[in-house]
């Protein structure tokens, strides 16, 4: 059983694609006319011309809407298709689950072409995240374990650019600090659940800093000590895409 299909079951509830991201990362693939999706879970941010979608979890296949790529029930790490498949390959919010980091990114290279496309995180960023460095410090622990650095995926492209992906305040996508300045969200069991970071830790270790923040919310606290945000559109919590030529 994969980690999708224990925590994935009401994903598409709360991790709807942000379209001001879906630009980004479409345009990163730039003219590929074919695309892979490695890690696809339930299809978000796949460009039209997307004709294979790889993923592990039956859950998460299950969830794909009608109409959408082909899936391949795959592991990143071997994948069933021949060499050069498709003109690009993307990888969004997923390196992190894989077991054998080198042979999944070895996988990204054989099956494209011309380019290969990572949405991940720069964790020295993302760990200053209020939610993590005030209220989970032991999710951040959690992360720190299972990030994986940038300059070590870089190294194993071969070579790759960082775009900065700052998240907009109404972000769609409900990941990690998608609700950065809406607080209250992280409150909801249901967001939760569609965070991989919160679900894993489980909810007994949450306990007691959401009642913090519960608290600081209540209190005006945490409006107080981050009244810098209240007015900021976008932010940039440490997300990145890396874009490697072939």
């Amino acid at each position: 059983m994969t980690t999708y299909d224990r925590i994935g079951a009401t994903y598409n509830h709360t991790r709807r694609p942000d379209r001001r991201i879906a630009v980004e990362i479409h345009e990163a693939l730039g003219d590929a006319r074919t695309v892979i999706n490695v890690g696809a879970g339930a299809g978000s941010y796949e460009p039209p011309q997307t004709v294979l979608a790889v993923e592990p979890s039956a859950v998460m296949i299950a969830q794909r809407p009608a109409g959408s790529a082909r899936a391949l029930q795959a592991s990143a790490e071997s994948i069933p298709i021949a060499d050069d498949s498709a003109d690009a390959a993307m990888a969004l919010l997923t390196v992190h689950h894989w077991t054998n980091l080198e042979a999944g990114i070895g996988e990204l290279l054989r099956i494209s072409r011309q380019r290969v496309v990572i949405f991940t995180w720069d964790q020295a960023v993302f760990r200053r995240f209020w939610l993590l460095a005030e209220y989970l410090p032991e999710v951040a622990e959690f992360v720190d374990a299972h990030a994986v650095p940038i300059d070590r995926l870089i190294a194993l492209l071969g070579g790759a650019r960082i775009e900065t992906v700052p998240i907009p305040y109404d972000c769609t996508d409900g990941f990690g600090a998608a609700f950065w300045r809406r607080p209250e969200a992280y409150l909801d069991p249901e967001v939760r659940a569609g965070i991989s970071m919160l679900a894993q830790t489980g909810e007994e270790v949450l306990r007691p800093g959401l009642a913090r923040l519960s608290s600081d919310l209540s209190s005006g606290v945490w409006h107080d000590r981050h009244a810098d945000l209240l007015d900021r559109e976008t932010l940039d919590v440490g997300y990145r895409l890396l874009v490697a030529d072939l």
